[in-house]
């Protein structure tokens, strides 16, 4: 199945997205986790895929509190509601919507990793509808 079957196709009026950072360490699970949910969620894993190709990838040992990554706690902003939303990015087996643990494995998961304090990304929900978020804070993981 094609990312584009769900997700829109990309318009010459969407904004560029932001570079984004991953630590080797995590750059590495992910992808063997994209790798393996392909075939149960084929757009968010071709979405992951693609932010993790993108991605410039340093050192697992490199300390970015400012940087989201597994385990950082996130707030930000939805531009369209104007809802803001603090959240922890996390793997898909520790997640928990009622106490805020995202999956990685969701398109706002795929969306935040790598992003920094300050930096704004549109991306798709699972309905294709594309929103807009922009991150207010990140709490380095513990």
């Amino acid at each position: 199945m094609s990312i584009h079957a769900t997700f829109p196709a990309k318009s010459r009026a969407q904004p560029k997205r932001p570079p984004i950072k991953i630590n080797a360490q995590d750059h590495e699970r992910l992808l063997k986790l994209a790798e393996v949910a392909a075939a149960r969620m084929p757009e968010v894993s071709d979405y992951l895929l693609t932010e993790l190709e993108r991605a410039r990838i340093i050192p697992a040992a490199s300390k970015t509190p400012s940087l989201v990554s597994m385990g950082s706690t996130v707030t930000f902003r939805d531009e369209q509601t104007g809802r803001t939303e603090r959240v922890t990015l996390v793997f898909p087996d520790q997640a928990n919507i009622d106490q805020k643990r995202i999956s990685i494995l969701t398109p706002i998961g795929a969306a935040l990793i790598g992003l920094s304090e300050g930096q704004s990304i549109t991306w798709p929900t699972r309905t294709g509808k594309e929103h807009r978020l922009h991150v207010i804070a990140v709490e380095e993981a513990e």
